[in-house]
């Protein structure tokens, strides 16, 4: 019966629904999960360290960020570029240069414009054998030529752009050339004259710088004998010219054209008889530098400064013109002097550029300029630079 009591009071062991105290304890410990230690020395290995990129990945990817970037680039571009106001293009402004110089009314080379109003001095140069080389004639912008006594040429040079320090030497005055000094208004320096000068010079209101009263204004050379040995300078004559006021010169230049050297020349040798052997002149065409050489009595004709430097005589323009000739009655010295009818007109040879025009020169009266036209009777325009103008007695005596 004991036992009847025993095996009522426990339930089965296997009933799941009760349990011991004990047991749950001992069930609960075994869902716990277990205590792990961590040795704290060993915990660095245990923790994982960042990734790291080979550097063919770094490449790869900043390769793809720029197709990216350009892409995203051109894309803003392309659709919002035309919202853009673009500023507009900076104005440059091209200032020509002002030009400092004017073309000289006397030669037609560029010289400052304060040269054209300083006067116009013209120089009698004589050419006798004795004479030669001269002094100062290259530095002429115009030069007259034509014969005086016994066959004899003489010059008139007149300066204005130039300023050459040594001149001569200095001769005697005559009518023709006191003509065509005036038409440049110039103020005329000589040595004397003849008779009938020295009456024009007072008579035509001529601006004088004759020697005989001026001599301050001129020296004798030692090297030379009289009466070849008259010289002068640009700067001494200009300082005689303002102690006279004759500080200005009013003229008409000669009109210029621009120089055009022809292709093929057509007049590269000019002769001019002058009718003797020592006066008779040539001129060579010089195409490389278009002038025209001068040659005189079969030689070279030079000049030479007062340093003893030679420079050859090369006009640029050549003019032979036909005047009137006479000579004059004999006079109380018992000398005839050459007479020109310079106030008028006649035929006229223009050479430059190495070809010729044929045409007439005019004078219309001692104050006026002489002038060149050409058989259309159009204006002859001169290039710029020396101008070399010889008198003859008739057109035969030219050749070319």
């Amino acid at each position: 019966m004991l036992n009847d009591i025993k095996e009522r009071r426990l339930p089965p062991k296997s009933s799941p629904s009760f349990k011991t105290p004990e047991q749950t304890a001992a069930d609960e410990e075994k869902i716990k999960p277990p205590i792990e230690t961590v040795n704290l020395k060993d915990s660095p290995k245990k923790i994982k360290k960042p990734r790291k990129f080979s550097k063919r990945t770094i490449v790869i990817a900043s390769i793809i960020l720029v197709i990216i970037l350009g892409v995203a680039s051109w894309f803003i571009y392309k659709h919002y570029s035309h919202k853009v106001t673009k500023p507009a293009a900076a104005k440059i402004m091209l200032v020509k240069p002002v030009s400092t110089t004017v073309p000289s009314i006397l030669s037609g080379l560029p010289v400052a414009p304060s040269i054209n109003k300083l006067p116009v001095t013209g120089v009698m140069i004589e050419n006798e054998i004795d004479s030669r080389p001269q002094s100062g004639l290259d530095q002429a912008s115009v030069v007259f030529e034509a014969l005086a006594e016994g066959g004899i040429t003489r010059f008139l040079a007149l300066y204005q752009d130039t300023q050459p320090n040594y001149i001569g030497p200095i001769r005697s005055a005559r009518p023709y050339y006191i003509s065509w000094c005036m038409g440049f208004d110039c103020d005329y320096a000589h040595v004397g004259g003849s008779p009938d000068a020295l009456t024009d010079i007072g008579d035509w209101g001529v601006k004088d710088l004759n020697q005989f009263y001026n001599g301050n204004a001129y020296e004798r050379i030692t090297s030379r004998v009289a009466p070849h040995n008259v010289y002068s300078s640009i700067a001494s004559l200009n300082t005689l010219e303002d102690a006279k006021s004759y500080t200005t010169s009013t003229f008409q230049g000669f009109p210029r054209k621009v120089a055009a050297p022809l292709k093929v020349p057509t007049a590269t040798t000019i002769n001019l008889d002058l009718g003797s052997a020592d006066y008779n002149v040539s001129y060579g065409y010089s195409a490389a530098t278009s002038v025209y050489v001068r040659s005189e009595g079969g030689q070279l004709m030079t000049n030479v400064d007062s340093d003893g430097t030679v420079v050859q005589i090369a006009p640029k323009v050549v003019i032979a013109i036909v005047v009137p000739f006479s000579l004059g009655a004999l006079d109380a010295s018992d000398a005839y002097y050459s007479n020109y009818a310079v106030i008028g007109s006649g035929a006229a040879y223009v050479f430059q550029d190495g070809g010729v025009t044929v045409g007439t020169w005019q004078k219309t009266s001692n104050g006026a300029q002489i002038t060149f036209s050409d058989a259309q009777g159009q204006t002859i325009k001169l290039d710029p630079g020396q101008t070399w103008i010889t008198a003859l007695t008739d057109s035969s005596q030219l050749t070319y």
